[in-house]
């Protein structure tokens, strides 16, 4: 493969490599991002793998106006990222190099904070924060925060499993030393999820690591793209080949090396992210999706053990016996409600010999730790029915006993709060008594939570759609609680105008998020049913254009 360079000598001693292919749009900023580290930023590697749009234009441009930057350009695209992160490596000339997404941007500081822990520590990696930031909305999620939450360094990953859960490539000062004498390196050509295998790599050859609570990466996630990133691309059945395969190589890598606690720790990771993330988008895709996911999630999970099992959090061992324990796709809703975060576990609840059981028909699949685990921590169902139109607008709840668990606690309260989800914020809270009933269906709590004064959270732009989650706090008699996201039910989810005091009218939109969770879109004034209408427009075209 023919290249072209633009060498600069560094004088510092980070070199950071940013890849990029056809984005024209977002590739100055990210670069920008990097030269703005300051002095301790030697050199900014950008490859183009082959971009047809005007890519090439905007790199050349910087690279005239900052002698730092150097521009490989491929001549031929390389179908994914691991092939130009590797000529980035074989480019860089600084003793540290950190990865960039040309989409994505460095905050201010980032590279001191990484390489300070480098020199201090004498680490040759240093892990930091990453924020996953929701584009246009500006929602930001920390990436693995439990990581995160203070200086903590390890001598060997050995030390500390857990860091196979950060897969990520981009928020790690590496030295390129230890990287080219260990062949750390990605998997070339068109292979998805190449920072797993990177990761594993790294790791299997046990770098004393160093992990800082500073946030060092943006990572930004555009939902609306017209060509998503691989990570968000997962509307076919491939992606999640994909995924598997990269996981298992990731696995193969640790083995070799002869770290099994390490490769252990990596299918523990898999059952409580990639499994329950995956689960949680099922009803989204159709039956032959369906049918297909699940040949290949049972062929993966062959491979795993009851140790595996038993390590992982209560909600995804579930999924995976029931996926393995049946040869076809069966109760979808009930597994799509354990994917979801938190988890909630949908009737009907079986037992047998007075064990709590997914099935009847399905008996080897115990729900263990139903019995044991604090009220807190149980996947409770409660459902809502919104009854916007009514004056005031209402919420019908209906929480639901899990096997004497909450019978035992004897729920008295519900709490109905609605969080604004760009930013987490508190909008409206609705104390409500609960009512127990005994029905054919088993023992419930019934409330109607009145929802009065959704106009305020309208905010005080005309026109300006937010999102609202809706949560619940229920709390017993024994002193316990349990806080939870509700699942939407009934024929209410319509759009409804409400009358207000602020904004004249308020459009009010319940649905169902992807997991089945409550959510309400409102916005105000008379022209915001224009600006949903032609937001679903948008999405509709672009949908078909799919």
């Amino acid at each position: 493969m023919a290249v072209e360079t633009e060498r600069t000598r560094p004088t510092g001693k980070v070199g950071i490599i940013v890849i990029g292919y056809n984005d024209a749009r977002h590739i100055k900023n990210a670069v920008l991002s990097a030269l703005h580290q300051g002095p301790a930023v030697a050199e900014v590697v950008v490859v183009d793998d082959a971009s047809t749009d005007d890519t090439a234009t905007v790199l050349a441009d910087l690279a005239r106006r900052h002698p730092t930057v150097r521009v490989v350009r491929r001549t031929v695209n390389s179908g994914g990222c691991g092939t130009p992160r590797n000529d980035g490596l074989r480019e860089a000339t600084t003793p540290y190099v950190m990865f960039l997404d040309s989409d994505d941007e460095l905050p201010p500081g980032a590279v001191d904070a990484l390489l300070a822990a480098a020199v201090r520590h004498d680490a040759p990696v240093v892990a930091g924060a990453c924020l996953r930031r929701e584009l246009p909305e500006m929602r930001d999620t920390p990436w693995q925060h439990a990581l995160f939450r203070r200086t903590a360094v390890h001598d060997s990953p050995a030390e500390f499993p857990e860091l196979v859960r950060d897969t990520l490539c981009v928020n790690k000062l590496y030295s390129r030393a230890f990287l080219s004498q260990h062949d750390v390196s990605f998997p070339e050509g068109a292979f998805r999820y190449e920072d797993f295998v990177f990761t594993a790599r790294m790791l299997a050859a046990s770098p004393r690591i160093a992990l800082i609570p500073d946030t060092v990466y943006l990572w930004h996630v555009r939902r609306s793209a017209a060509h998503p990133s691989i990570s968000l691309a997962r509307s076919g059945v491939d992606n999640w080949l994909s995924r598997l395969q990269a996981h298992r190589t990731a696995v193969e890598v640790f083995e070799l090396a002869g770290q099994k606690q390490m490769a252990h720790a990596a299918r523990v990771k898999f059952l409580d992210h990639d499994l329950r993330m995956y689960v949680h988008e099922l009803g989204t895709h159709d039956s032959r999706h369906h049918a297909e996911w699940w040949r290949l999630t049972r062929e993966h999970l062959a491979s795993f053990d009851e140790s595996d099992l038993r390590a992982a959090e209560a909600p995804a061992r579930w999924l995976a016996r029931v996926v393995t324990g049946a040869d076809r796709p069966r109760d979808l809703a009930r597994l799509i409600g354990l994917g979801s975060r938190p988890a909630r576990l949908l009737p009907p609840y079986a037992c047998v010999n007075g064990r709590p059981v997914w099935a009847s028909n399905l008996p080897e699949v115990v729900l263990d730790s139903i019995e044991s685990e604090p009220l807190s921590r149980l996947p409770v169902s409660i459902d809502a029915e919104p009854h916007i139109w009514e004056w005031p607008g209402a919420l019908h709840i209906t929480v639901h006993e899990l096997y004497g668990r909450l019978a035992a606690a004897d729920p008295k309260t519900l709490d109905i709060e609605l969080r604004r989800r760009n930013d987490g914020r508190l909008g409206l809270t609705h104390n409500n008594v609960l009512k127990r009933h005994q029905g054919p269906d088993g023992l419930t709590w019934t409330a109607k939570a009145l929802l009065n004064g959704l106009d305020r959270l309208a905010g005080q732009h005309a026109h300006r759609l937010d999102v609202w989650d809706v949560w619940a706090r229920v709390r017993c008699a024994d002193g316990s609680s349990l806080y939870t996201c509700v699942r939407a039910t009934g024929s209410g989810l319509r759009r409804t105008v409400i009358p207000g005091r602020r904004h004249g009218v308020t459009l009010v939109q319940p649905y169902a998020t992807a997991g089945g969770s409550l959510s309400l879109r409102i916005a105000a004034g008379p022209g915001a049913a224009a600006v949903v209408v032609t937001r679903r427009l948008r999405r509709l075209m672009r949908r078909n254009a799919g």
